[in-house]
């Protein structure tokens, strides 16, 4: 009977063990994860500058995003990788887990949402046309732009994407897969108008003084936010908004903009 009761005991111990350990393992977080691995990966296109952009003679990512990026591994107080990532694969990579955080220009969506958790709002804007400068008085509205004849341009897999065959039925729309090189289509008239975030119209106008022009980017389209798009994980969602406002307040944030949008 004795021994029943130490071969009882003993079960009700290791049983006990194992649920403290599962419980343990089950309220490490991600976060934990990223501090003990010593390495943030972050997930970005590297083709929409100016967030995100990657030279191919040198393998580095560059941009406001990537600036952002090393900005929190460094008050993380670990490494960043930045891993390579495309507009169409975009979801089904951050669902597969191959990166910690989306970002790089990365538009606030309901779908996004469904499968991460969003960061407080970097930036807000939303859809503005972009041509040559001697034709933004032809494309000033959405029904100026969707007419039999008018050449529009866009990438694949993204909210231009989206936004382009949803508005455009008459307009004939060109997908080119080149994020990196498409305004120059525009610039050598091979397509006459693209519609994007107010952000890059702006960067990309800079970029080609005098040859093309956002069009009305104080007030684009629709309304749109950009964020870190992040795994689920409410300790790491709270760290990066934390962070974020700290970047606000002490004028990190304001430096890195300065650096890219003025």
């Amino acid at each position: 009977m004795f021994r029943h009761l130490q071969v009882a005991a003993l079960a009700a111990v290791a049983t006990l063990a194992v649920s403290a350990a599962t419980f343990a393992q089950a309220q490490t977080t991600r976060l934990d994860q990223i501090e003990s691995r010593g390495t943030l990966r972050v997930g970005m296109t590297g083709d929409y500058r100016p967030f995100t952009f990657l030279d191919k003679k040198t393998g580095k990512f560059e941009g406001f995003d990537v600036d952002m990026a090393n900005a929190l591994g460094k008050a993380m107080g670990v490494k960043v990788e930045f891993v390579k990532t495309s507009w169409p694969t975009f979801t089904k990579d951050f669902v597969a887990d191959k990166f910690d955080i989306a970002t790089g220009g990365v538009s606030i969506t309901l779908a996004r949402q469904k499968v991460g958790f969003f960061s407080t709002p970097i930036m807000r804007e939303g859809k503005t046309p972009i041509a040559h400068c001697g034709d933004v008085s032809k494309y000033a509205t959405i029904a100026d732009i969707d007419r039999l004849g008018v050449r529009v341009i866009v990438n694949p897999g993204g909210t231009n994407d989206r936004f382009a065959h949803a508005h455009f039925t008459h307009a004939k729309v060109e997908v080119y897969k080149d994020n990196v090189t498409i305004f120059d289509q525009i610039a050598e008239g091979k397509a006459d108008v693209m519609v994007t975030d107010a952000s890059e119209a702006r960067f990309q106008q800079k970029l080609h003084k005098g040859v093309l022009c956002s069009i009305h980017p104080d007030h684009p389209f629709n309304f749109a936010e950009k964020g870190i798009w992040i795994q689920r994980d409410e300790a790491l969602r709270l760290f990066v908004n934390q962070w974020l406002h700290i970047m606000r307040e002490t004028g990190g944030y304001k430096a890195i903009y300065a650096k890219y949008f003025n």
